[in-house]
């Protein structure tokens, strides 16, 4: 079973809550879309599923019926007790309270190497969540997120897109990105104002350049498209120099967005070379 709208709202009114706007709360409370999700996961390809943000554990029940185990963490004390009620007796669910944030992703997800991230993301955390989980936790081998439309875009974008950006060139170093579906705001306890989508980011199965200093490559990408109306060789003055664009076969007169991923790693390994 998984919730409706009916119930979500009679747990909620009977334990006094409301959705929280601060931690960005917005229930999924349609049925058929927490099946559709869980679907879209392929979670069956996975004994481990780490939920973010599972809320009144309407998501999770949906991930729980496809036979995997899934770790549902909440940071939000007051759900805490219906989330657990809800999933009571329901074997292949944990449920952990802890901000995903500031977890300890190494001893969470101590127990195997290939796990698969399923999260309803709150707005204000899904970049630096999506992020950190890419740069620093590899265990985490493919994600199924739904985030608001916009973000959802910058995740998948190509190069010469509006939407391409610093965070476009970070997912397309560590993986391959698309967006699965689009998820109607009628679904949503409370209705939010913003369009949402799934977003599936697989990781490489191998690094696309093993050699490359990333958080050089990261800063160097940042401080391009921090001024990407520039043209290159104004956005990187003082950090690329004529030579170091030559060298790397890139033009100072191409804006960020015109770079692909492969065009920064070649110009991060030149400033790289050129420091030591």
């Amino acid at each position: 079973m998984t919730l409706s709208r009916a119930h979500a709202s009679h747990q909620l009114d009977t334990a006094g809550l409301r959705a929280k706007r601060a931690l960005g709360q917005n229930f999924v409370v349609d049925p058929n879309t927490v099946r559709r999700i869980a679907r879209l996961a392929h979670v069956d390809n996975h004994k481990h599923v780490i939920e973010i943000g599972a809320g009144l554990g309407s998501l999770t029940l949906a991930l729980a019926e496809t036979g995997a185990h899934v770790t549902a963490v909440e940071v939000d004390t007051s759900l805490l007790p219906l989330l657990q009620e809800n999933v009571k007796g329901i074997e292949n669910i944990s449920v952990i309270h802890g901000d995903a944030m500031q977890i300890n992703w190494t001893e969470l997800l101590s127990e195997s190497n290939d796990w698969a991230l399923i999260a309803n993301l709150p707005y204000n955390v899904a970049t630096p969540l999506v992020a950190d989980i890419l740069d620093f936790v590899p265990n985490v081998s493919r994600m199924l997120v739904m985030v608001q439309k916009e973000v959802a875009e910058r995740f998948c974008a190509s190069p010469s897109s509006s939407a391409y950006g610093a965070l476009s060139v970070k997912v397309a170093f560590h993986a391959t990105a698309r967006i699965v579906g689009l998820v109607p705001a009628s679904v949503f306890l409370p209705r939010p104002n913003v369009e949402s989508a799934l977003v599936e980011i697989v990781r490489h199965n191998q690094p696309i350049d093993a050699t490359t200093n990333q958080k050089a490559l990261f800063s160097l990408v940042k401080t391009g498209f921090a001024k990407r109306r520039k043209m290159l060789r104004g956005a990187l003055a003082g950090v690329v120099t004529t030579e170091q664009f030559d060298a790397a076969g890139i033009s100072p007169t191409a804006r960020a967005e015109e770079l692909s991923v492969h065009d920064w790693i070649r110009l991060a390994h030149v400033v790289e070379n050129h420091k030591q």
